[in-house]
C-alpha cells in the first residue's frame, strides 16, 4: 500500500527530527502518491487557478482552493468524529466582460479518515471535496466541481506538461532559517475547459504542504504564477515585513521541454508600481508591479482591481487574488495567470 508505506517514511522522519529538520530530512516527491493528502503536516493547500478565452481576449478567470489544517484536537481518540483536520476551500469567478468578481467559501471538520462521507482528502492520490465541492485527479489531469451559491463550476484540467517541482527537486525554502522548508510542486500549462462559464483556456495548479514555513516576522507574501504564451512558466513570490520589506524570496522559470530554473532570494525584485484601495476592507493592494528575474523583466498587471476575497468565514482572513497579465519589455503580453496578495488587510497567520 502506497500511503501506508509514506506514513513510515513520515513517521520516522518525524521521530529524527523532520518537524523544524532541514530539506535533507524530508521524503522526496512521488507521484501520483504526494497528489494526494498529508494529513501528518501542519497546513496544506491545493491551488487551482486558469483563465478561459483566447490569450489575447480573456473572458473570465476561474480559482479553486483546498486548504488543510491540522488542529492539533484528537490526537488520541480513536473516534471518526474527532476534528483532528479542517478543511476549507474557497473558489471564484472573475467575469472580464461583466467587470465582476463573484466567491463562496466552506469549511468542514475531518477526522483524518480518507473514508469520511461528508468531507476528506484522500492519502494516495488526489481527491479532496467538501459536501458538492470537489477537486479529483482523473489520471490525465484534474476536474474541479463548485456548486457556489451564485454560480457553479466544473473545470477540466488536463496535463499538458510533467509536474514543475519547486525549490530545489521540490523542497521549496521560505525563510532565512534553514527549516523554513516546505513540499512544493505546480502542474503549469493545463488545457482547461468549463461548463458554466465556458470556452477553453490554461490552468495551473499548486501543492504545497509543511509543519512550518512562515518566519515570525512575516506578515504575509505576494505570489505568481504565469503561463507563457510560448509553453514556459513563471513563479515569483515575496515574503514581507511588516514595513514591506522583503524577507526573503523565490521562485522558477521553466521553458516548455526544459529543466527548471530556480531562483535564489537574492535573484529576484518585486517593485510595486500601482495600488488599489478596496472599498471594504480598506487595504490597499498593489495591482501592478515591476517584476525583475534571471528570465527577464517584465510588468505585473491585474485585469481587474477588484478581486478580493473575504475569506473570514473559513481561514479567517482577507485577502486578494486574481486574474493578471505579464507584459514584456515590448509592451505587449506574453501570458496569464493569478496573482496573490496576502497580509495587506491584516497579519496573515499559516
Amino acid at each position: 500500500m502506497m500511503f501506508t508505506r509514506r506514513r513510515a517514511v513520515i513517521a520516522a522522519a518525524v521521530a529524527t527530527g523532520w518537524r523544524g529538520a532541514s530539506a535533507a530530512a524530508m521524503p522526496a516527491i512521488a507521484f501520483p502518491r504526494d497528489h494526494g493528502a498529508h494529513p501528518e503536516t501542519r497546513t496544506e493547500w491545493w491551488y487551482a487557478t486558469g483563465w478561459l478565452g483566447s490569450a489575447q481576449a480573456p473572458t473570465h478567470g476561474v480559482q479553486v482552493t483546498y486548504f488543510r489544517s491540522r488542529t492539533g484536537y484528537g490526537a488520541g481518540q480513536a473516534s471518526r468524529f474527532a476534528p483532528r483536520q479542517l478543511l476549507f476551500a474557497h473558489a471564484a469567478l472573475t467575469d472580464l466582460g461583466a467587470r465582476s468578481h463573484r466567491h463562496d467559501q466552506r469549511i468542514a471538520r475531518w477526522s483524518g479518515d480518507p473514508a469520511a462521507v461528508l468531507a476528506s482528502a484522500a492519502l494516495d492520490r488526489g481527491d479532496v471535496h467538501i459536501g458538492r465541492w470537489s477537486l479529483v485527479d482523473e489520471g490525465a489531469g484534474w476536474h474541479a466541481r463548485i456548486a457556489a451559491a451564485d454560480f457553479a463550476l466544473d473545470l477540466q484540467l488536463r496535463r499538458s506538461q510533467p509536474p514543475l517541482l519547486q525549490g530545489d527537486a521540490g523542497i521549496s525554502r521560505k525563510g532565512p532559517d534553514a527549516r523554513q522548508i516546505s513540499h512544493y510542486y505546480s502542474e503549469v500549462q493545463l488545457e482547461l475547459s468549463a461548463g458554466e462559464a465556458g470556452g477553453r483556456g490554461r490552468a495551473w495548479l499548486d501543492h504545497e504542504w509543511s509543519d512550518e514555513f512562515l518566519a515570525p516576522d512575516a506578515r504575509g507574501w505576494d505570489w505568481a504564477g504565469i503561463n507563457l504564451f510560448d509553453g514556459s512558466a513563471l513563479t515569483v513570490f515575496v515574503l514581507r515585513r511588516a514595513d514591506g520589506s522583503a524577507l526573503w524570496a523565490g521562485g522558477s522559470w521553466r521553458r516548455a521541454g526544459a529543466a527548471v530554473r530556480a531562483f535564489g532570494p537574492d535573484e529576484l525584485r518585486l517593485t510595486p508600481l500601482r495600488r488599489w484601495r478596496s472599498p471594504r476592507s480598506g487595504a490597499r493592494y498593489p495591482v501592478q508591479w515591476r517584476v525583475q528575474t534571471p528570465a527577464g523583466e517584465f510588468e505585473l498587471r491585474t485585469l481587474l482591481d477588484d478581486q478580493e476575497l473575504d475569506s473570514r468565514a473559513s481561514t479567517g482572513t482577507i485577502y486578494w487574488e486574481g486574474l493578471s497579465e505579464l507584459v514584456g519589455a515590448d509592451g505587449r503580453r506574453v501570458g496569464l495567470g493569478y496573482l496573490e496578495l496576502t497580509g495587506y488587510a491584516g497579519r496573515l497567520r499559516v
